[in-house]
């Protein structure tokens, strides 16, 4: 079954080169040329994933981007300029899977689109990670605290995936956002630092004495195994 995936982008020739690429490998594209059109398509259709321009016309891509995460947990890769690392950071707070940094070769697009849905496929719908009170669920993406749903980013889910799925053991700093399949994210160590102390914000650990994600100084971080 080929995949679907929807392309908004205000750029023409894009479009082209990259649906002659992904029609070859497999991948069907459907085009919209502005953010208004883009979310109407997304709730018209049934997609795969999104692959999102951040700079548009109109409504932008970082707009788009979070109208859709407020219904939808369809996979989105965006579309940034090479080097601006604002709107990779805001489009992953927002709630993306991934981001491309222009210009990028089809092949690399092809790549990263594969990698998103490995991640978000139906076969990780079976898993579910259990630790304390905390409950994740890396198939429906849905992290629950006691019982209560946590809304969190696309980038924190994939930070607290990799520390669970590695509880009790430390996770370098440098080394996270490789686990949580986020290499390509070169925002620096601050950035990690951040997301670190939203999750525990979120997920109500006291960052004066962290029950559940422990720092290990000078190191990294750590799950708590037993989530206490």
């Amino acid at each position: 079954m080929p995949i679907r995936v929807l392309l908004v982008d205000d750029d023409v020739r894009l479009h082209d080169l990259l649906a002659s690429y992904l029609e070859q490998n497999g991948v069907q594209v459907a085009r919209a040329y502005d953010g208004a059109s883009g979310l109407a398509k997304v709730d018209a259709g049934a997609f795969d994933a999104v692959l999102l321009d951040v700079m548009m016309p109109g409504i932008d891509g970082l707009e788009v981007c979070r109208r859709i995460r407020q219904k939808s947990r369809i996979p989105i890769i965006m579309l940034t300029a090479k080097g601006d690392e604002t709107d990779r950071v805001v489009g992953l707070e927002l709630g993306a899977d991934d981001y491309v940094a222009k210009p990028f070769s089809p092949r690399e697009l092809l790549a990263r689109l594969r990698a998103v849905l490995r991640r978000s496929s139906p076969e990780g719908m079976a898993e579910r990670l259990t630790i304390g009170d905390l409950s994740i669920e890396p198939g429906s993406r849905e992290v629950r605290l006691g019982g209560a749903l946590v809304e969190l980013t696309g980038i924190e889910f994939d930070i607290l995936l990799a520390l669970a799925r590695r509880a009790g053991r430390v996770v370098p700093r440098e080394a996270l956002l490789g686990e949580a399949g986020r290499g390509d994210v070169a925002v620096g160590e601050r950035t990690v630092d951040v997301h670190i102390s939203h999750l525990r914000q979120k997920l109500r650990d006291d960052p004066r004495s962290p029950r559940l994600i422990k720092t290990v100084r000078g190191i990294g971080y750590v799950l708590a195994k037993d989530g206490s």
